[in-house]
């Protein structure tokens, strides 16, 4: 990887609309040239994809629960911890899974309507797996930073009152 795809990179994980006009002339490279990166790292799978980063708690009519799960598994014979990491990532509730150290094997971020909904999921799909030997479920209760972005109210006042002495 050169230092100029690290750099552009850098760019895109921050600012994913910047267009490649502007990547350009910030990276001080051809139009071409930058269409020519997004290409090869797209088709390397350096770049797996582009996002936007949501507050859903001031969509309108948008209710959506997070979970975070901590799964204690048995480990396949050659596999490892992929086998069950890839049953458990297919699932369309799944946002996230990751292989953990301590005392948990893997963690997976959730999202469902209801806690209900979190607890069918929990409890019809994921401990009736074979290799889960156990679960730990945490709800979200707000979102205070999410990939490097601050959630903060619409003025970003501290809602709190001051209190001095």
């Amino acid at each position: 990887m050169t230092e100029k795809e690290r750099e552009l990179l850098l760019l895109i994980e921050k600012e994913g609309r910047m267009s490649a006009e502007k990547l350009a002339k910030m990276l001080d490279l051809q139009l071409n040239e930058i269409k020519q990166m997004l290409h090869q790292l797209e088709s390397r799978n350096v770049i797996l994809g582009y996002s936007a980063i949501i507050d859903w708690t001031k969509a309108v009519g948008t209710e959506i629960v997070t979970a975070m799960i901590d799964v204690k598994v048995t480990p396949q014979r050659g596999r490892g911890f992929d086998e069950v990491a890839e049953r458990i990532y297919r699932f369309n509730e799944v946002k996230a899974c990751y292989l953990m150290s301590g005392t948990y094997d893997l963690s997976v971020v959730i999202e469902g309507r209801t806690m209900s909904e979190i607890a069918n999921f929990v409890s019809e799909k994921l401990s009736t797996l074979e290799s889960v030997i156990s679960t730990t479920t945490h709800f979200r209760l707000k979102q205070y930073k999410h990939d490097g972005i601050i959630f903060v109210d619409e003025d970003g006042a501290d809602p709190r009152i001051v209190v001095s002495p």
